[in-house]
C-alpha cells in the first residue's frame, strides 16, 4: 500500500534518536517522503544525524513550536509525530499505512503505547504508565497536514509537553473530525526522575487554566482526563496556612491545631496513596513523604499563576505586529557581497510598500544573512554603510537584526536559524507570532517558522524550485507579499 507521509520527531537532543531513526529507516511498509526532526534544545552545536533527515531548530520554545514547525515544513497528506525517546517495531510503517487506510473525515490516528514497568513501578513509573491509557497522546499520532492546517495546529502558549496535544484533539473533533485509535504499538520507556521531578511536574496545573479557559469547565470529561486532584490540594494549602497564621494568638491556637491535624491527614493519606501500589524501598517512601507535602502548594500556585496569565492576556491583532524583510534580493537588487552604498537600488515597489506598512502602524525591521564580513570579503564599516545607504533611500527600520556569522560557525542567529527573527521580535517587544518575515529564499522561510512566525517567499531568479515547492506562501511580488501580510491570509499564488 502507498501512503504519502512525512515523520516529525521533535527532540532535546536525546541519545534515544539515533535509534528512532535507524528503525524507522530499516523497517518494512512505504518509506517516508521525509524525516524532519525539529531540534528544540536552546543552543548547542547542531545534531549529528543521518544525511537523509532534515533538520530544523525552534531555540527551545517547547514541543508544541516544535512540532508546529515540522508539520509546515511537511508537504504530505499526512504528518506522523513521534517522541524521541519511543521504539518502533520493524513493522512500524507497514502497520502505519494499514491504520491510515481511512475516510476523509478521519483526522488523526493514535497509536496504542506500551509502557513496560514491573509490577510494583516507582512513581515515575506509574506516571509514564498513564501514556498506555491517555488518549491522543503525540507520542505516536499522526494528523492529515489538511486537518492541522485548518485548526492552526498546536497552540504554542502550551509551552511543556501536558495538554498541547488534548488541546488540539478536541479543536480537531470540534471542526467535526473523527479519532481513531490505531492497531499499530509503540513502546515509550518509564521515566526515572530525580528526587523532586514530580513537584516540578505540577507545572502543568498552569496548563489546566488554559483548557479551562479554551474548552470550558467540562474540558476534562471531554477529554476523559479524570476530576484532578486541585481541589483537594487547595484544601491541604489552605489548612497549612491556617495552621501557620492561627498559631500565633493563644485564642486561636486550638484552630491551629486543628487546621494543623487536618493538614497532617491529608498529607499523610496522600503519600499513602503514592507509596502503597509503588516497591516502597525506604528511599521511595522518603521521597513519597517529602514531595507528598510539597506538591499540594505547587499545584496550587501554578493553578493560580495559569489564571492570572489567563486573564492578563489580550486578545491579539488579526495583522501582524511586524513585518521583517530579508535585505538582498528582497528590498534591493542583490549584489554579491555588497560593499559599495553607491551600488543600492530598491526593488520596484520596495519603497511604496513599507510607507504602507508605517502609515498601517506596523512596524518594520530588516533580519539578514551577511557573512561576506565571516569571510573577510566585507569590512564591518562597509556593511554599516551599506544598511545606512538602505535606511536613506527606503526609510527607518525599526530594527535591524544581521548575522555576520558564516555557514560552519554554528550560532543560532543566521537564517535558518530563529535568532534573528527572535531578536527582532523581542528588539520591538512584540510576540514573534504576529510576525511575518518576507524573503527570497527557503531559509527565510524556515526562519520563521522555527520562531513561530509567517514567512512569504518571493521568488527571484535564483530561487530554488524545491523551496518554492516547500513554501506555504508564495507571492509573485514584493506588493503582493504585504498584501498577504497584511490580509493575515492563508492564500497564496503559487
Amino acid at each position: 500500500m502507498t501512503l504519502d507521509y512525512t515523520v516529525v520527531i521533535p527532540t532535546t537532543g536525546r541519545d534515544s534518536l539515533a535509534v528512532l531513526l535507524s528503525a524507522v529507516d530499516s523497517g518494512t511498509g512505504p518509506r517516508p517522503a521525509e524525516v524532519i526532526v525539529v531540534d528544540d534544545r536552546p543552543g548547542g552545536p547542531p545534531l549529528s544525524l543521518p544525511h537523509a533527515v532534515r533538520v530544523l531548530r525552534t531555540g527551545g520554545r517547547g514541543p508544541a513550536a516544535a512540532r508546529n514547525t515540522g508539520w509546515r515544513a511537511a508537504r504530505t497528506e499526512w504528518v506522523a509525530f513521534l517522541d524521541d525517546d519511543v521504539v518502533v517495531p520493524g513493522t512500524w510503517a507497514e502497520d502505519l499505512a494499514a491504520d491510515l487506510d481511512v475516510g476523509p473525515r478521519v483526522g488523526a490516528s493514535q497509536a496504542r503505547i506500551h509502557v513496560p514497568v514491573g509490577p510494583r513501578p516507582t512513581d515515575d513509573e506509574r506516571g509514564t504508565a498513564g501514556l498506555a491509557t491517555a488518549r491522543w497522546i503525540t507520542a505516536d499520532m499522526a494528523y492529515r497536514r489538511s486537518v492541522l492546517s485548518e485548526v492552526d495546529g498546536f497552540d504554542e502558549r502550551f509551552p511543556r509537553a501536558f495538554r498541547e496535544d488534548t488541546d488540539l484533539a478536541l479543536r480537531v473533533l470540534a471542526a467535526g473530525y473523527e479519532l481513531r485509535r490505531g492497531e499499530r504499538r509503540t513502546t515509550h520507556p518509564a521515566a526515572h526522575g530525580d528526587f523532586l521531578a514530580s513537584v516540578r511536574r505540577q507545572a502543568g496545573n498552569a496548563d489546566n487554566a488554559l483548557m479551562r479557559h479554551k474548552h470550558g469547565p467540562g474540558w476534562r470529561h471531554h477529554a476523559a482526563a479524570g476530576p484532578g486532584m486541585l481541589g483537594r490540594h487547595a484544601l491541604t494549602t489552605v489548612s497549612a496556612a491556617a495552621a501557620v497564621v492561627l498559631a500565633g494568638p493563644r485564642r486561636t491556637r486550638p484552630l491551629a491545631g486543628a487546621a494543623a491535624a487536618l493538614w497532617a491527614a491529608l498529607t499523610g493519606s496522600f503519600a499513602w496513596h503514592r507509596i502503597q501500589p509503588g516497591p516502597r524501598t525506604r528511599p521511595e517512601i522518603t521521597r513519597m513523604l517529602v514531595t507528598s507535602a510539597l506538591i499540594p502548594p505547587a499545584a496550587v500556585a501554578h493553578r493560580l499563576a495559569g489564571e492570572l496569565r489567563v486573564r492578563r492576556a489580550g486578545t491579539r491583532r488579526a495583522g501582524p505586529a511586524a513585518v521583517l524583510f530579508d535585505r538582498d534580493d528582497t528590498l534591493i537588487a542583490d549584489v554579491p557581497y555588497l560593499d559599495d552604498p553607491e551600488q543600492v537600488r530598491p526593488v520596484p515597489g520596495a519603497a511604496d510598500v513599507l510607507h504602507r506598512l508605517r502609515a498601517a502602524g506596523i512596524a518594520v525591521g530588516i533580519v539578514s544573512n551577511q557573512s561576506g564580513v565571516a569571510r573577510g570579503l566585507i569590512s564591518p564599516e562597509q556593511l554599516a554603510a551599506v544598511n545606512a545607504r538602505v535606511e536613506s533611500l527606503l526609510g527607518p527600520f525599526d530594527t535591524w537584526q544581521v548575522c555576520v556569522h558564516g555557514d560552519t560557525d554554528g550560532c543560532r542567529c543566521r537564517k535558518p536559524a530563529p535568532g534573528l527573527v527572535h531578536r527582532a521580535a523581542a528588539a520591538l517587544d512584540v510576540d514573534p507570532r504576529d510576525c511575518v518575515v518576507i524573503g527570497d529564499t527557503g531559509a527565510d522561510v524556515d526562519a520563521a517558522e522555527a520562531a513561530g512566525a509567517r514567512g512569504i517567499l518571493v521568488p527571484t531568479a535564483r530561487t530554488l524550485p524545491d523551496e518554492v515547492r516547500r513554501a506555504g506562501l508564495v507571492a509573485t511580488t514584493l506588493t503582493e507579499a504585504v498584501e498577504l501580510a497584511i490580509a493575515g491570509t492563508e492564500e497564496a499564488t503559487t
